[in-house]
């Protein structure tokens, strides 16, 4: 019985009345009715055009509307998906082609071929789907995008499929009830959510698994070893290597079994994108749109100041409270000194999150002017701009601490006298301030490390799980204020919104509009999370070995918190396909080859003196020398991965050569393949209705609005009926 229930919620008509996807139209305050009228009456018969039935309910808000969709015609999903798969045969993505289908028996053969030998899965229906929707009209697609261009689009709010309610239920029940994932996991995630999400929990399985050997190793390191031990650090340096290239390899065996393989060649272009001109292609012959790399590489350089901001201010603002911080407890010994300690504190809380900020809209906003035809180029520039952001306030403390104030700090304290004779203005008569001697604090790094390792943490987690469910729930509440204000005011009746509703389609109604005021998934801010983990770990374990056993606790919640989050707290992603982890991985082999270097540092530094922090300066020479490699180290990567980069980016005519010829091999065979089964999918079909298989509330939620006619007639309606209210209550 419950396993018959649990299959009968699993069926997207019965869960989502059969929706693909739920458009946003948001009527801002300020457009004239006739224009957003237009725009709607435009957005609906190209859709309409397209392939897709629709139809429209009221959003939230009075100027909002949510206009439903889902193809028309199953036959037309089959013959976006049977193309998709050819060109990912043509593009060696896939191992084999699909099967031809002769003018006879075409039909029945890919109908067998989609529901026995390889059906299509959630994600694949989806994300074709999109694709669909968002596609230029004169490539068959409706031209929708949230970013996109035109005067439709800048009514649309969002695009987003719906959560499957039966299956995140019972994908939260079972990751609850278990200790580790498991491959199936993963891959029902695959299905469900796409490659490029599954990606990331695959990489949270493998990190997970081997985190138990340095958690173990590093607990009997702790006991036995203790803190800078070189045996240690060479075994945590090679555990760091060893991780990084079994995902190397983990990562293109999970993309050859999930049939995604150099899919990154088939790239997404992005909507955003401004050419410059259209020219010829000289490997397709095709006309294209151009952009001036030379003109990309003058904006590209603009990395460089960038960094150069992010380490003057970020890096500014945490020296002047660590420098404060040192003052005040280690110096300052005058009244109120319990409640001073906090100041530091308070002014990172302040300042470190609005220059992060500020921050992370620049580098938004120089990724767009780099102006990428992909979405692929763009993720990843703009992941190497969140990282150098990341790197600066995540490390520099702890490096302030173990190569500044520990090596340096009998130099660098007297000069801390600045904020003595500045406190001095603010006393009576100009008093000097209470002081102490001063000795150096020799458990300021660990207490560091472990703030930054398990402190930082569990703040961290709480504040991803609990914040959006506070801010729903206080936007909920004033949104209900508002109403009942509104209602007590004009002494009518409930607004529309929630009057109108059918009750058959109240209940699904609500959920629908929850989750379009739900912020969208990004992954990127996942993986960023688990990076700048493994970067404590290479980098600085070696100064509290029981490192790894707290991250190893912390990720297991981290996995279930990261379901939950997507499941409940972000609008369904849309699931998009990836053959690696992207960006990230140069960012985790650079933190690997870092921590080798970092650890040996510390190793030198702390080790050696056994205690005794003067010895330090003692041994300047070997300690400067190890510095000037390491710069020198360093610059020389630095320097590499320019080069490379823009080696990369180079092209030459053997290589246009190549691509040229096999772009006259796909092209060759795509023209086969459309010659022989084209008369399938287009010979003159006509697109019908889907019926359901019986009547009810699912079937008649598609057919209270009689065609496309009636869905633009309800749409005009409403806006009408939205602009005569706001011209009443000004009236009011």
């Amino acid at each position: 019985m419950a396993e018959s229930t649990a299959a009968e919620s699993e069926k997207r008509p019965r869960s989502n009345f059969d929706v693909d996807y739920v458009i946003h139209f948001a009527v801002p305050p300020k457009e004239p009715p006739a224009e957003a009228e237009a725009a709607l009456t435009q957005l609906l018969t190209s859709l309409t055009a397209a392939g897709f039935t629709t139809t429209l309910r009221p959003g939230r808000s009075p100027s909002s509307l949510l206009i439903f969709t889902r193809l028309a015609s199953p036959r037309l999903l089959h013959s976006h998906i049977y193309r998709a798969r050819v060109q990912d045969w043509l593009y060696g993505v896939r191992p084999a082609a699909p099967p031809v289908p002769s003018p006879s028996q075409g039909p029945a053969t890919l109908d067998r071929y989609f529901g026995e030998e390889e059906p299509v899965t959630e994600a694949e229906r989806l994300r074709l789907t999109y694709a669909l929707i968002t596609q230029p009209k004169n490539e068959g697609g409706a031209g929708v995008s949230p970013k996109g261009p035109g005067p439709v689009n800048k009514f649309v709010k969002g695009v987003f499929p719906l959560h499957d309610y039966g299956f995140n239920r019972r994908w939260l029940a079972e990751w609850s009830s278990k200790y580790s994932l498991e491959e199936g996991d993963i891959d029902e995630i695959r299905d469900r959510l796409g490659e490029r999400v599954a990606f990331y929990f695959a990489f949270l399985r493998s990190y997970f698994a081997f985190l138990l050997f340095p958690a173990a190793f590093g607990l009997g390191a702790w006991l036995v070893l203790g803190p800078y031990s070189w045996v240690y650090a060479v075994v945590n340096g090679l555990w760091g290597v060893v991780f990084f290239e079994h995902w190397k390899m983990k990562e293109v065996d999970l993309a050859v079994q999930w049939g995604v393989r150099g899919v990154s060649r088939i790239q997404r272009p992005r909507a955003e994108f401004r050419f410059d001109r259209e020219g010829v292609d000289p490997v397709t012959g095709e006309v294209v749109k151009l952009y001036s790399p030379y003109k990309r590489l003058a904006r590209q350089l603009l990395q460089v100041p960038f960094a150069a901001a992010c380490v003057a201010a970020l890096g500014g603002l945490i020296a002047s409270c660590f420098a404060i911080e040192i003052f005040i407890t280690e110096v300052y010994n005058g009244p109120f000194k319990q409640y001073l300690t906090f100041l530091p504190t308070i002014l990172l809380t302040i300042f470190n999150p609005t220059l992060t900020t500020l921050l992370t809209h620049l580098a938004a906003r120089l990724t767009e002017i780099e102006n990428y035809e992909t979405h692929d180029e763009h993720t990843a520039s703009f992941v190497q701009k969140v990282f150098v952001i990341n790197f600066v306030t995540s490390y520099l403390g702890i490096f302030l601490t173990a190569f500044v104030y520990v090596p340096f700090a009998k130099v660098l304290v007297p000069y801390l006298d600045v904020f003595q004779l500045t406190a001095q203005r603010w006393t009576a008569e100009g008093k000097p301030l209470p002081t102490k001697s001063w000795q150096l604090n020799p458990g300021r790094l660990t207490k560091q490390v472990i703030y930054f390792t398990v402190t930082a943490q569990i703040v961290n987690l709480a504040t991803e799980v609990m914040v959006p469910y506070v801010k729903r729930k206080l936007f909920k509440t004033v949104e209900k204020v508002q109403s009942e204000l509104a209602e007590k005011k004009e002494g009518g009746p409930p607004s529309p919104t929630h009057a109108k509703d059918h009750p058959d389609e109240a209940k699904f109604l609500r959920r629908v509009r929850d989750q379009a005021e739900l912020d969208e998934y990004d992954v990127t801010i996942d993986y960023r999370e688990m990076v700048i983990q493994f970067g404590y770990l290479s980098l600085f374990s070696v100064v509290w070995p029981l490192t790894a056993c707290s991250f190893l606790v912390n990720n297991w919640v981290e996995a279930r918190s990261d379901a939950v989050k997507i499941a409940t707290q972000c609008r369904r992603p849309i699931p998009w396909r990836a053959d690696s982890i992207g960006p990230w991985l140069n960012a985790l082999g650079f933190l690997s080859w870092l921590g080798s270097l970092t650890s040996a540092a510390l190793v030198y530094l702390f080790h050696a003196s056994e205690g005794n922090t003067g010895s330090i300066l003692d041994s300047a020479r070997g300690w400067a020398l190890l510095l000037s490699i390491l710069f020198a180290e360093h610059l020389y990567l630095a320097v590499q991965l320019v080069v490379r980069g823009v080696v990369r980016r180079l092209d030459s005519p053997g290589l246009q050569k190549e691509k040229r010829e096999r772009f006259a091999m796909r092209k060759q065979l795509l023209e086969r393949m459309a010659a022989a089964g084209g008369d399938v999918f287009y010979g003159g079909e006509k697109i019908e209705e889907v019926k359901g298989e019986e009547e009810g509330p699912e079937q008649e939620f598609w057919t209270r609005q009689k065609g496309v006619e009636e869905t633009i007639r309800v749409g005009r309606a409403l806006i009408a009926e939205t602009a005569a209210n706001k011209t009443k209550t000004a009236k009011d």
